[in-house]
């Protein structure tokens, strides 16, 4: 049996093969809502034979949104858009996550394909907030450094959002703390330059990731489990590093982390990131072997053949497919097939289906 097909028990939630579909943002939502483009790019993707989809990052706060064009958890409105989804997910069997942040810095842009830089108030830009008050690059400008108040807000933020993903059935929250963003900012030297009980030391940098996961994890359903997004490195001198995620994830295993999503950098626009065919499974590798987390690899991992190779070898306890899922939306179906798997397709493609398939 190719290891890829094995189902994956985390918690009381059991996935029915290795494979998810990583959170990729589509910029699409109006005032944090999703909308039709939402229901129909998610739900493509739900019935495509995935056993898990991570839904995009849905900002905690409207100051927390990338760009205009996010999703958000921050109101109670925003709530039965989102359960649809969910609904819709859980129906053909895949499980549905939601990913909860907070854009820091790197917040008020414009949408991901236009140009990247900080939108003015008469474009309807907001302030970010960052650890300290130092900008992301050229074109943005530099945050508001947030005070100790505002730190506990945020640690609120994080809560209210879980409690309304709760409402909405998703069964997995994955925390980001990866690609730049707030949680990732206080985590690097690079961008954390505070001087009190939130900068400095190792311990002190990783104070609010810890204050949020605990916090979340109290109010999230003790069966359902708990996710968390990491860049491994920043591929830079003097940033956030392998090591530090190793034993990061240590800690956030004994609060109740189930799963790292590990993929890397984002921090700085000047990074040089070597990027190659599962360029970054290596740090997966690291967390799940070393740090003994379960861990999800990510990044140019394409084939089924591939993804299989990285679960079957103990690389990863699962792969996550991002671009070849936007591409084509039944990777999953047509894994099986090449795997020799028996494919589980729609009753309403069963006819399109190769040999040997089985409707669900």
């Amino acid at each position: 049996m190719s290891h890829l097909f094995e189902p994956l028990k985390l918690r009381d939630i059991t996935l029915k093969n290795r494979i998810g579909i990583p959170p990729m943002c589509q910029y699409s939502a109006t005032d944090g809502m999703a909308g039709e483009w939402h229901f129909i790019h998610y739900g493509s993707r739900a019935i495509g034979g995935a056993g898990l989809m991570i839904l995009e990052a849905t900002a905690v706060t409207a100051a927390g949104r990338i760009s205009p064009g996010d999703l958000g958890l921050w109101n109670d409105e925003q709530i039965e858009p989102l359960a649809k989804i969910a609904r819709l997910a859980r129906e053909q069997g895949c499980v549905p996550a939601i990913q909860l942040a907070h854009a820091g810095r790197k917040a008020s842009v414009g949408l991901g394909w236009g140009e990247q830089r900080t939108l003015r108030a008469d474009e309807g830009g907001w302030q970010a907030v960052a650890p300290s008050a130092v900008s992301f690059g050229e074109g943005y400008a530099q945050p508001h450094e947030l005070s100790v108040a505002e730190i506990a807000e945020v640690v609120t933020a994080f809560v209210a959002a879980a409690k309304r993903a709760i409402v909405a059935g998703f069964q997995a929250i994955e925390i980001h703390a990866a690609h730049g963003y707030l949680l990732h900012q206080f985590l690097s030297p690079l961008s954390n330059q505070r001087t009190d009980a939130y900068g400095g030391s190792f311990d002190n940098r990783t104070r609010l990731l810890r204050e949020v996961v605990s916090a979340v994890r109290a109010v999230w359903p003790e069966n359902l489990p708990l996710l968390i997004r990491l860049s491994a490195t920043d591929w830079m001198e003097g940033g956030w590093s392998a090591d530090e995620t190793v034993a990061l994830c240590r800690g956030l295993k004994a609060l109740g982390v189930d799963l790292a999503d590990i993929s890397t950098a984002g921090l700085v626009p000047t990074a040089k990131i070597p990027a190659g065919p599962g360029f970054q499974t290596e740090f997966a590798a690291r967390v799940r072997n070393e740090a003994g987390l379960p861990a999800a690899a990510v990044g140019l991992i394409t084939s089924a053949v591939q993804a299989d190779h990285i679960v079957r070898t103990g690389q990863a306890d699962m792969v996550l497919i991002g671009r070849e899922i936007l591409r084509n939306p039944y990777w999953p179906l047509l894994a099986a097939q090449e795997l020799r798997q028996v494919g589980v397709w729609p009753n309403q493609y069963l006819r399109a289906a190769p040999s040997g398939s089985v409707g669900r």
